[in-house]
């Protein structure tokens, strides 16, 4: 049996875990062994002192982030076996080739590894930690990550400033824990993208679009495509590659704005069909002139990072949508996305259909997006199932 403190819940509430459900809430806990401190390994245990599994403690509304339901020594063998099975599926999905070497290795409770996201862009993986358990295994995973024989990592660079509780008092530093800086393009489907993972947004990247802007490569050809919330610009290049008419990328950034154009020309030097705003997303859909545009794409940053945001977030949503919508030609193509993993896709489609209503026009579903294989949802962890998108035909 492994020495690690433990935690006592209240009758009744360890329905959740024996579903394996990976989380513990601080109000399901009836006792608490003394001294325990944030970021320990802790043992769970029913009213009756029955084992439950081991996980993660923090302060807060999630307590407990399961990693175990066995009495496992949580060392540098369980992160090894973990990376080692993540790595595996990605080996399964076929996603690391000659065309992309920019993916997702570790999904947190997906991956059976909650707390914890790991992106790969070619031989540099950026580790974020999102509880403080996982900021204090860094170096461990880390070395594990560069011993995957085949993964072909060979510098790991920590990011974890923005993502770790801020009452925790840690004071995480990103730097590099492995190698050094070893340039910033990384593959996706033969694009060639440049990642910003030392100031960017989240890890640099967003490898969770993988999929859907190969789909909206199919759908470019000859349309003339408008990019809000460009970021880096990801799906104003693959519409290029689709044989766009023209392609305008909005986002509030100047600086992503900067990337999106170096990105641009990266793949298609000198190509005038594109064109680039550093404008609010609601005013430019203001000003725009009516059918200017025939494929829209809407993939704005969470509205919803909580369950108190809801409401307001799904009223940002429809307007949002309505926005766009009464603004586009006929025959149109609307790609629209939330990432607020608060949000459900019943609720996110309810919100586009409230604005499609609002619009009065022809509106179709051709397709339900999510996130790609490689941000895989644990079946026990449904909250895990983040990203909802719906591709819509505007009559």
């Amino acid at each position: 049996m492994t020495g690690y403190k433990t935690i006592r819940l209240r009758r009744g509430k360890e329905e959740s875990l024996l579903r394996f459900h990976p989380w513990v809430f601080s109000g399901a806990i009836d006792h608490a062994d003394t001294d325990i401190e944030e970021g320990d390994t802790v043992r769970v245990v029913d009213s009756e002192g029955r084992l439950l599994g081991v996980g993660h403690y923090q302060i807060g509304s999630i307590a407990v982030r399961m990693l175990d339901n066995a009495d496992t020594e949580i060392d540098e063998a369980f992160f090894a076996r973990r990376l080692s099975e993540a790595w595996r599926l990605r080996t399964a999905l076929g996603i690391k080739s000659s065309h992309t070497d920019a993916f997702r290795l570790v999904h947190g409770e997906g991956d059976f590894l909650p707390g914890l996201v790991v992106d790969i862009y070619g031989p540099t993986a950026v580790v974020q930690a999102h509880s403080p358990a996982m900021h204090f295994a860094r170096n461990i995973i880390a070395s594990a990550l560069v011993n995957l024989p085949g993964a072909g990592i060979e510098n790991v660079y920590y990011k974890s400033e923005t993502t770790l509780p801020y009452k925790a008092s840690l004071d995480p530093q990103n730097d590099y824990i492995v190698g050094s800086f070893a340039g910033d393009i990384a593959t996706e489907n033969g694009l060639k993208f440049h990642v910003d993972w030392l100031k960017g947004q989240k890890t640099g990247f967003f490898v969770d679009q993988r999929d859907n802007r190969a789909l909206l490569e199919r759908y470019s050809h000859g349309r003339r495509v408008l990019n809000m919330f460009c970021y880096t610009g990801g799906f104003s290049v693959y519409a290029m590659r689709g044989g766009a008419e023209k392609v305008t990328s909005v986002d509030s950034s100047a600086k992503a704005i900067a990337l999106t154009r170096a990105n641009v020309e990266l793949n298609f030097p000198g190509d005038t069909r594109h064109d680039a705003a550093a404008e609010d997303a609601f005013r430019f859909l203001a000003d725009m002139e009516t059918g200017a545009y025939d494929l829209v794409v809407l993939d704005p940053p969470a509205f919803a990072k909580h369950r108190s945001a809801i409401r307001n977030a799904l009223r940002g949503y429809q307007r949002l949508n309505a926005r766009a919508i009464e603004k586009m030609a006929p025959g149109s193509f609307l790609f629209t996305f939330s990432c607020s993993q608060a949000i459900t896709k019943e609720q996110f489609r309810l919100a586009v259909f409230s604005a499609a209503a609002q619009t009065g026009r022809k509106v179709r579903i051709l397709h339900q997006l999510t996130q790609p294989a490689d941000h895989p949802v644990n079946i026990y962890h449904p909250e895990g199932e983040y990203l909802k998108g719906l591709i819509l035909y505007i009559e």
